[in-house]
């Protein structure tokens, strides 16, 4: 599940299918409504995964997700809403553990292909990790653009002494604390099964 654009392993966890916003359209960005998932939403959210990503594997990983109690945590499945309230873009926030110590993975997020480069997985990103942070999450973990994930804080995880559980180039596993003033546990990352890994 590597973005098309990104050389490296089919693991599911690098999953955004957003490019940066260009200064083009930085004024659509604020149009943009977010808000945790509804049972109503789990239809669009898997049309969105699947417009999004060449094969079913993201949505069946969701769908996976959503029936693992240890991984869902209720809230942290966003989606971006359009004006007329039609989901658009979605950010998937679950449980994931590093030496045993709970944290977060980011993945998978995604944007109706008509909507990309317009803001929409941006603002359900910030969303997610601004619920978790309202949690009392500190460690979000993601596997992804190096170009596209430092917006949000992201820094290579290997800064923490974290790996993930397969090969992975260093810059592409990333990771941020919410909290800078909580420790950071080190280790090798372990996913939900729903990964995979």
């Amino acid at each position: 599940m590597s973005h098309p654009d990104t050389p490296g392993p089919d693991v599911g966890t690098d999953l955004v299918t957003e490019a940066p916003a260009t200064s083009r359209n930085r004024s659509t960005m604020a149009t943009w409504t977010t808000r945790p998932e509804t049972a109503q939403d789990v239809p669009a959210i898997r049309e969105i995964l699947l417009a999004a990503f060449p094969t079913a594997e993201e949505a069946g990983i969701v769908d996976a997700l959503r029936a693992d109690s240890e991984a869902w945590i209720d809230g942290l499945s966003i989606v971006t809403t359009a004006p007329d309230g039609t989901p658009v873009g979605y950010a998937l926030l679950t449980r994931c553990r590093v030496d045993g110590e709970p944290a977060l993975a980011l993945a998978p997020c995604a944007v109706l292909p008509s909507f990309q480069r317009t803001g929409a997985g941006s603002a359900a990103i910030r969303a997610g990790l601004d619920g978790a942070r309202a949690r009392g999450e500190n460690l979000v973990l993601v596997l992804g653009h190096a170009a596209y994930y430092p917006r949000f804080g992201f820094v290579p995880a290997s800064r923490y002494g974290i790996r993930a559980p397969f090969e992975v180039p260093d810059e592409a596993m990333m990771a941020m604390a919410l909290d800078g003033t909580r420790p950071v546990p080190a280790g090798t990352i372990r996913y939900p099964a729903a990964f995979g890994v």
